[in-house]
């Protein structure tokens, strides 16, 4: 090991950022974002700084976790041996995983760790991972949210085809299908058959309903139906898909790579939306990117686009990436988009250019450092 590689430092700390717009899906609603923040810095003084999320609740025990386990481990370690030190962080919380908190944790360190090797090889993310496009098609999640009467709705959407983009995501999920309906006409009348319409159920129906709803979404062409049951159950979600025309999208909760294989070989889902921070890391997010190539589904990945927008434009089935912005208050740039297609950045590292003065203002609690 070269000892300029190895780590000599590690710190942690929880920052809550406010959303930026109200927030409501089929089950739940959004307060804030805690996200967990780490950095790692090594003999030669370079650094990588990595992060997570939460909607709100539960940055405390992932801090936990890092402060007690997960960082004290790093010291020591060769920073270039990412995956080896995935396997052994993740090996040291077997008590704790699979779970999303773990996933969460585990997320923070690996990011930190890819930021750290971009660095020293001076090349931003999307080149690192693979390198595949520069670019990639993007859509809009923060018109189209559950608690949206039918007009806003309708406007929202429309300024998002006004912009020049060509997809945007409804929440669905409303008491009756009816007042579902209502809103997706409303929506499809105003956009036009060409307008690629995705829908998200967040895990919010039974099996009996979600075959319903499929059926009458048909009429409107959309384009997925996003998490209409429970995550966990995969076989359902290959009942349902065999009777829709709808492609089935999963993947936001899942926090391993066997769960996402269980998906493609039932052909349980149509599009793969992995997430970085509950996966746990970049590690394993490229792990699932390239089962999913290797079935010949599309990787469309869930939140996090500042992340998401260089690890999709990595892969060769990286398809779409999510538009919701709940870093700004914390960085001092944002992403890019050219007609609708978001532009990776060629600053070596992940791609965020972090704001450390708002950063300090807006960590709560103690900073963890070992």
């Amino acid at each position: 090991m070269t000892p300029d590689h190895t780590i000599v430092r590690a710190r942690a700390r929880l920052v809550e950022i406010p959303v930026e717009t109200p927030r409501s899906d089929a089950i739940q609603s959004f307060r804030a974002q805690e996200t967990p923040l780490v950095e790692i810095v090594t003999a030669d003084g370079l650094a990588g700084t990595g992060y997570s999320y939460t909607i709100g609740t539960g940055g405390s025990a992932v801090m936990a976790l890092l402060r007690d386990v997960l960082l004290p481990r790093l010291i020591g370690a060769d920073s270039r041996r990412i995956d080896a030190l995935w396997h052994t962080l993740r090996d040291t919380t077997r008590s704790t995983t699979p779970g999303t908190l773990t996933a969460l944790a585990l997320a923070a360190v690996d990011t930190a760790l890819w930021d750290l090797l971009c660095r020293r090889r001076a090349e931003p993310l999307w080149i690192a991972a693979g390198g595949h496009h520069d670019r990639t098609e993007v859509y809009d999640t923060e018109n189209g949210w559950l608690h949206l009467d039918g007009a806003a709705l309708v406007d929202g959407v429309l300024s998002v085809k006004e912009r020049g983009w060509n997809a945007a995501k409804v929440k669905v999920g409303r008491p009756t299908l009816g007042e579902d309906m209502d809103r997706l006409r409303a929506v499809r009348q105003a956009v036009g058959d060409d307008f690629a319409l995705f829908v998200d159920a967040n895990q919010g129906f039974t099996l009996p309903e979600a075959i319903r709803r499929a059926r009458a979404f048909e009429e409107v062409g959309v384009a997925w139906l996003e998490e209409p049951l429970p995550s966990e159950d995969v076989e359902d979600h290959a009942f349902l898909a065999a009777r829709t025309s709808i492609p089935i999208a999963v993947g936001e909760t899942l926090t391993t790579v066997p769960q996402f294989r269980a998906y493609l070989q039932r052909h349980a889902a149509s599009i793969v939306q992995v997430d970085a921070a509950r996966i746990g890391g970049i590690t394993p997010w490229l792990k699932v990117a390239h089962l999913a190539e290797a079935a010949n589904v599309p990787v469309c990945p869930h939140f996090l686009m500042e992340l998401h927008l260089g690890l999709t434009c990595a892969v060769p089935n990286g398809a779409y990436v999510e538009y919701i912005p709940q870093l700004r208050g914390i960085t001092r740039d944002h992403i890019l988009v050219e007609d609708r297609y978001a532009v990776a950045s060629d600053a070596p590292g992940l791609g965020i250019d972090w704001d450390r003065q708002a950063i300090d203002r807006m960590t709560v609690g103690e900073e963890v450092v070992v």
